[in-house]
């Protein structure tokens, strides 16, 4: 008796919690919302499904989810595997023609096709992308200057580069169906180079062109913090520019941050940096007056 009871209660709170999301599923009806997934999720095979069906259920509630990954620990796998050595210079992945040539094949291939196996395995439809598709991400080469000697110096970082240009076309003919897209950062240069984009810049340019309602950047970390270590639930701009200049803002948090803003000016409503480990996190930052993660606005 007692057991059936608890399970009665267990019942009741879960039809309360999906009750109390209903504001939450109109409030985003037919909005396109990029995910930038990577990070401990996209290597463990119980966060990969378990993303793969939040993904789902958004979809079945009329939500437009694209999602666009990253692939940094893999990449230095098979870069291992295959002897081919790798330099960083600030975070980024020095990419010469051997090495884009792996990037590319861990990208849109193993990994690409990871994430859209896992989202068809619960039941949606996913369509495996590239930057290179439709002309969907036109870059260039990324320039970085570093600061050597007490002088600037421009280092090549070979086939790395910055989206000049975003047709959001193909992606917006998903919007409405059935098809979930899944978008490797491998872009496309004018005379036909082939580049690696960051992760993160990828899927704010993407959002940026398809002006979502939400950029969601799932990370390794609970959110940008304050200088006691308190997770800041939200910022505006000003705020994460001011934060920055004190140094409460750092170290790797910068790009993320500095993404969300350029998103932002871009024309995306919103981005949140939140953790892609925490369960369920893209439900409880849509769905839920709880949140998750910090929430960017322009003001």
């Amino acid at each position: 008796m007692e057991k059936s009871a608890a399970m009665t209660r267990d019942w009741i709170a879960t039809a309360r919690t999906l009750a109390e999301a209903l504001p939450y599923l109109q409030r985003y009806d037919g909005a396109t919302i990029v995910i930038k997934f990577g990070g401990h999720a996209m290597g463990d095979d119980r966060a990969m499904e378990e993303f793969a069906r939040d993904v789902v259920l958004m979809k079945q509630c009329n939500v437009n989810p694209v999602i666009v990954h990253g692939g940094g620990p893999m990449i230095d796998d098979m870069l291992k595997r295959l002897d081919i050595r790798s330099e960083f210079v600030d975070g980024k992945r020095v990419s010469d023609a051997a090495t884009i040539e792996v990037v590319e094949m861990v990208l849109s291939g193993r990994i690409n096709k990871r994430i859209v196996q896992a989202i068809n395995a619960q039941g949606g439809k996913a369509i495996g992308l590239s930057g290179k598709d439709a002309n969907l991400m036109i870059c260039e080469k990324d320039l970085k200057t570093v600061i050597r000697d007490g002088r600037e110096v421009a280092v090549d970082l070979g086939f790395v580069g910055r989206p000049v240009q975003v047709n959001p076309e193909i992606l917006a003919s998903f919007l409405g169906s059935d098809f979930i897209p899944v978008v490797a950062p491998v872009g496309v240069g004018r005379a036909g180079e082939t580049f690696n984009v960051n992760g993160d810049t990828a899927a704010g340019a993407v959002a940026a062109a398809m002006k979502a309602d939400r950029l969601l950047l799932l990370t390794d970390v609970s959110g940008v913090k304050d200088a006691d270590g308190a997770v800041l639930t939200e910022l505006s701009a000003a705020d994460v520019a001011r934060l920055t200049a004190q140094g409460v803002i750092s170290g790797g948090m910068i790009p993320k941050t500095q993404t969300a803003l350029d998103a932002i000016a871009g024309g995306v409503r919103a981005v949140v940096i939140l953790d892609g480990r925490a369960p369920h996190a893209v439900l409880l930052e849509l769905f839920t007056a709880h949140g998750a993660g910090s929430l960017i606005r322009a003001a």
